[in-house]
């Protein structure tokens, strides 16, 4: 192991990526939820339609027993048990997913928050309040047992109760819950905000990092990193110095392993440029995905297979798992086999990661430390130059990712590629006019039911025709808090698309869910590695937020498709008089998001 590590670690310092003869290191330690035979067996034998029901289920007793008696069992069977006896091994000797957690009513949940009374449509307000309702739903608290007996667990036990996303997901997940704390705040729920919060910084306290998603095998991998956003949200709803002043270096501390660990140096007309990329150096199947990841490794060469799982867990980390952003420029654009996440610039990584440098200065400001403060705005001065040079198109008017092998831009649609504007991480005044003629020039404004993830169709959930709640915010946001009212007012009416896609779903299914089909009239959205979600956590938070800032203007009436844009100027301007009329009520939603106040 010692010299595997010392490979692993001078492959790191080189900046070489991923090795195809060296394997990596697994997941995590575990023989039984991350590597091992036991694991290989039971997911290759699909005893269970999602292979994440496995990984999830907790031990009945000690791993060592449960190990010695499967090592046993396949030595037995010459290490293929039949798939009648694999079963009942399984049933003896673990309990049944969910088993850990218990369901909690959070204490600050209160009947009425006041955002409900801004809400001006009745229908609208009373499905607000049914959203309100459901934190109640998605409220978790683990059991004792989790922190007497880890080891008996994939759930990495956090002290304080949590909101999961719904579904399959019975765990927290690091950028879900940015929104669903948005949410929580206009639920007036600052404490259970503070809670997961403090659940986020013991993590990175213990890990260095906020993991994927609260289970051992999601450890070797993180998400968007919004750890520093949602600390600026929670103290805007509540002041909380003191909180800040405790945790701050725990903040700068997860920055620090986004610089140490997912640093690349761009090279562009002689200047070289620091940015960062998903990347997790880490091998074998993703446990959760076990069986489809070793499928698809074995269409590959067997000296290609580490480095696909370690692709596919940088595709994990991304939040956007899968999609055609990360097949650009490979072998098979077409085929997930050629996923190539680690050789991209992502635009939203590095536009969150400038605003969470702006938001660490500011921060540090207030607590009186000129010195830090100082360095973290050079940190976002330097990061907004690389983005400029980097990532920004001039003639097109947005941000693309960049393909660090094939030296170019990806100037495919994504909604990730206006983050910086949602941000706040731009130097030219007149990127939201840009912005605005991208989406028209790219027709995205003809859609009527949300916007689409991607212009390509490929199957994967994170492509056309899904549209996810987080990416609507992205955009909507970044046009509301631009000076020029007709971004403003475009703002709106994507906000009313979204609002009315969600509301007639839920109409008809009294459910919200994770993402949204846009090509058939709004309803769940499909494609990827598992059937859609109900909850659903984010999205909750996202409509929230947007009754929040447009209740007295949103309506539950028929949906409207948008115009050509060519003619969307002279559509909008008797709502414009209104916009107008408006704005010294409704200014600072979105200059909360880039961190100035």
């Amino acid at each position: 192991m010692p010299g595997r590590t010392w490979k692993l670690c001078l492959l790191l310092l080189l900046g070489l990526g991923l090795g195809s003869q060296e394997a990596l290191p697994p997941p995590c330690e575990s023989e039984i939820y991350c590597h091992g035979e036991l694991l290989h067996q039971v997911q290759m034998a699909k005893l269970y339609q999602d292979d994440k029901q496995f990984v999830d289920m907790p031990l009945s007793i000690a791993p060592e027993q449960v190990l010695q008696t499967f090592t046993e069992l396949s030595r037995d069977h010459n290490h293929s048990i039949p798939r009648e006896q694999l079963q009942a091994f399984v049933q003896e000797h673990f309990q049944a997913k969910g088993q850990e957690l218990q369901p909690w009513t959070p204490a600050d949940w209160k009947d009425s928050p006041q955002f409900l009374q801004k809400i001006s449509d009745a229908k609208l307000r009373v499905w607000a309040g049914q959203l309100h309702q459901l934190w109640k739903k998605l409220g978790k608290k683990m059991k004792p047992e989790v922190l007497s007996h880890p080891e008996r667990f994939s759930l990495i036990y956090s002290e304080h109760p949590f909101i999961v996303p719904g579904g399959r997901f019975v765990e927290f997940y690091y950028w879900d819950s940015y929104w669903v704390m948005e949410g929580l705040l206009l639920s007036e729920m600052a404490e259970t905000v503070k809670g997961m919060l403090q659940n986020f910084l013991d993590l990175v306290k213990t890990y260095g990092h906020v993991p994927n998603g609260g289970r051992v095998y999601y450890l070797q991998r993180s998400q968007p990193p919004l750890l520093t956003l949602m600390m600026d949200c929670y103290l805007t709803h509540t002041n909380d110095t003191t909180f800040l002043q405790e945790n701050i270096e725990t903040l700068a501390l997860e920055l620090d392993f986004w610089t140490k660990n997912r640093t690349v140096s761009v090279s562009l007309e002689g200047k070289n440029y620091l940015l960062n990329r998903y990347y997790v150096p880490y091998g074998g199947p993703r446990p959760e995905s076990y069986s489809k990841d070793t499928e698809l490794a074995d269409t590959l060469p067997e000296g290609d297979r580490e480095a696909l799982w370690a692709e596919l867990k940088a595709g994990a980390e991304s939040g956007w798992d899968f999609s055609s952003r990360w097949l650009i420029g490979g072998p098979n654009p077409n085929s997930l086999s050629g996923i190539r996440t680690s050789k991209l610039v992502p635009v939203d990584l590095n536009a969150f990661l400038c605003q969470a440098e702006e938001l660490m200065s500011k921060f540090y400001s207030r607590l009186g430390n000129d010195s830090q403060a100082t360095k973290y705005r050079t940190l976002r001065a330097q990061r907004l130059a690389a983005l400029n040079a980097v990532l920004w198109d001039e003639e097109t008017g947005a941000w693309f990712d960049y393909d660090l092998e094939n030296k170019k831009k990806n100037q495919d649609f994504y909604p990730s590629n206006l983050t910086p504007l949602w941000a706040g991480c731009f130097s030219d005044p007149g990127v939201a006019d840009k912005a605005l003629k991208y989406l028209e020039d790219s027709r995205i404004l003809t859609y009527q039911y949300g916007i689409p993830t991607s212009l390509q169709k490929t199957g994967q959930q994170w492509d056309f025709p899904n549209a996810w709640a987080p990416l609507q915010d992205l955009v909507i946001r970044g046009l509301a808090k631009a000076p020029l009212p007709r971004a403003q007012e475009v703002a709106f009416q994507l906000a009313q698309n979204w609002i009315r896609t969600n509301f007639d779903v839920y109409s008809q299914k009294s459910a919200m869910y994770e993402k949204y089909d846009i090509s058939n009239g709004g309803q769940p959205g499909g494609g990827g590695e598992y059937e859609v979600q109900e909850g659903f956590g984010w999205t909750n938070g996202v409509v929230l937020m947007l009754l929040d800032r447009y209740g007295d203007r949103l309506t539950s009436g028929a949906q409207l498709a948008f115009l050509d844009p060519h003619c969307l100027a002279a559509t909008l301007l008797p709502s414009l008089l209104f916009s107008l009329l408006s704005r010294k009520e409704k200014t600072g939603w979105g200059e909360q998001v880039s961190g100035r106040s």
